[in-house]
């Protein structure tokens, strides 16, 4: 199955007196907030939310050959041992698939392209992860953040500089 590694690849047990935390350290997960997270990231509504955003992005195949069209029926045979690998820390992403694509100005650009499965599990994380750490950063940050970009970065620099200057 693509993405997943050989069972019992997970970190080794650090300790813990009981030995659920010693199983969730060898899986991989050393708290329990940190499973808490995983199932929320591979719950139903968010594995569709994901996948309807790969779908509509649509991409390239990775180093498998598997393109977006395949990826529901290939989910469908194989979400429930998917669903256990990700869980149990198994899961490994494949590496990416490396193409280069002309620069507007000339030269060329390496570009790395995940598996469409990576892809879905990277959605799938963002989507759990994204409204945790957002609000933590900075008023100021522009990159990557949503409804921010770098026209706006530059807008509100304008602002700034035009505010220093006494306009």
């Amino acid at each position: 199955m693509p993405g997943a590694a050989k069972p019992g690849s997970g970190r080794k047990s650090r300790g813990g007196k009981d030995g659920a935390s010693r199983v969730t350290a060898k899986r991989g997960h050393s708290c329990p907030e940190t499973l808490q997270l995983m199932e929320a990231v591979v719950e139903r509504e968010n594995m569709k939310t994901a996948w309807l955003r790969v779908k509509g992005n649509k991409g390239a195949a990775g180093v498998d050959g598997m393109t977006v069209d395949v990826l529901l029926p290939y989910l469908r045979e194989h979400w429930s041992s998917l669903k256990e690998d990700l869980l149990a820390g198994r899961y490994q992403p494949r590496p990416v698939r490396k193409v280069e694509i002309p620069k507007p100005g000339g030269g060329m650009r390496q570009l790395g392209i995940p598996t469409v499965l990576d892809r879905l599990i990277q959605q799938a994380l963002h989507q759990v992860l994204q409204p945790i750490f957002d609000p933590g950063f900075s008023a100021s940050s522009y990159g990557f953040r949503p409804g921010r970009g770098a026209q706006q970065a530059v807008a509100q620099a304008k602002a700034y500089v035009a505010e220093a200057q006494g306009e």
